[in-house]
């Protein structure tokens, strides 16, 4: 039974803006690595080789520059756009020629997970149920697809985004499925939100009495849909991280689990850790705390910076604060006047922005 994977690339990342201004979502880093990367890996590592991508016509494109042709995974890549942000289910019925009668994950590309999928794609090669979907219990429910299961753990209902949520258990944006998905999505109808709805085709299945078999995630899991997700990504990411400095270090220190990539400066600075420093990097009179990311070719010169993500070319010089729980995109400039560190700030700042405090 040869699964294939459904990458969900598409969509505006409204929530992101102004990150997502000029790059689609899945691309920003975590942990020095795009999104995307990951859930490609975890479709890879659970043995899916055969993968559609769903494109938006706004970002198709970086998209398609960043993951190639999937040689540099060892997987072959079909590209197939979403002409608009349908919802989920639509993304499915736009890949309906792709997928044909195979089984499938479908893994959306802006989520972070741990301990991967292996396990579930062993258990529906064994068990065969129509589906399989991953829940999380969540601090406010109404934000997601939420799920209802009786007393033997078995799924009854499941609603979207609720005003007043009957449990508090919510899907988690990766789910397994067998090609009888395809005849519910194919009678759906536009919710109230104007798409169609993962949730409803799910609740079709159970209507219909086809087992669809729900489990809570391993380990941890994040949407990165807003800017503190991503940064708590980038926390949880680097967490895992083992200690590797291939950069130069002068009269620099190291502290605990960190990434120096090859070509990265460390000059009179310190890096505590877990945290990552990109390739080409320069960090200079510096410190940078935990949980940051600093991104390939960016410069942190007589500055703070901790629990941050600074990607591509981003450049901070002599911040009179800590930088602290921000993000910068690729190429922002942040310019201070080099005064005593008085208190902290936290800045979200799109690619090429310029700031002068």
């Amino acid at each position: 039974m040869e699964f294939k994977g459904l990458l969900l690339a598409g969509g505006k990342g409204t929530r992101l803006r102004p990150l997502t201004h000029t790059r689609a979502k899945q691309l920003i880093p975590i942990a020095g690595k795009p999104n995307l990367f990951y859930a490609l890996e975890d479709l890879l590592e659970a043995g899916i080789r055969d993968i559609g991508v769903i494109l938006s016509p706004e970002t198709g494109d970086e998209v398609r520059s960043a993951l190639g042709d999937g040689s540099h995974w060892g997987v072959k890549l079909t590209y197939i756009v979403q002409e608009a942000p349908l919802g989920i289910a639509h993304a499915v019925r736009t890949a309906q020629d792709f997928l044909a009668d195979s089984p499938f994950v479908l893994y959306l590309g802006d989520n972070l997970l741990s301990g991967g999928i292996q396990h579930l794609v062993e258990e529906y090669r064994q068990t065969r149920p129509e589906a399989i979907v991953l829940l999380t219990p969540v601090e406010d429910p109404r934000a997601f697809g939420v799920v209802v299961l009786d007393q033997a753990g078995q799924v009854v209902q499941l609603l979207e985004k609720p005003k007043e949520p009957p449990s508090n258990l919510a899907l988690v944006g990766v789910y397994l499925f067998s090609p009888k998905i395809h005849p519910i999505i194919q009678r759906l109808k536009p919710s109230s939100r104007g798409e169609y709805e993962i949730t409803e085709a799910i609740q079709g299945l159970v209507d219909a009495g086809l087992r669809v078999v729900a489990h809570q995630v391993r380990g941890w899991w994040k949407d990165t849909g807003k800017p503190e997700d991503l940064l708590d990504a980038n926390r949880l990411a680097l967490t895992s991280v083992v200690r590797r400095v291939e950069g130069v270090l002068e009269e620099a220190q190291v502290v605990g689990e960190v990434v120096i990539e090859p070509g990265a400066r460390l000059v009179r600075s310190t890096v505590r850790g877990p945290a990552y420093v990109g390739a080409g990097a320069l960090i200079e009179d510096s410190f940078i705390g935990p949980y940051t990311a600093i991104g390939k070719g960016a410069r942190v010169i007589a500055s703070e910076v901790e629990y941050s993500i600074l990607m591509d070319e981003a450049q901070v010089h002599a911040l009179p604060y800590r930088l602290d729980s921000s993000i910068l995109g690729q190429g922002v400039v942040v310019d201070g006047q080099g005064h005593a560190r008085r208190h902290t700030l936290e800045l979200v700042l799109g690619d090429r922005s310029r700031v002068r405090l």
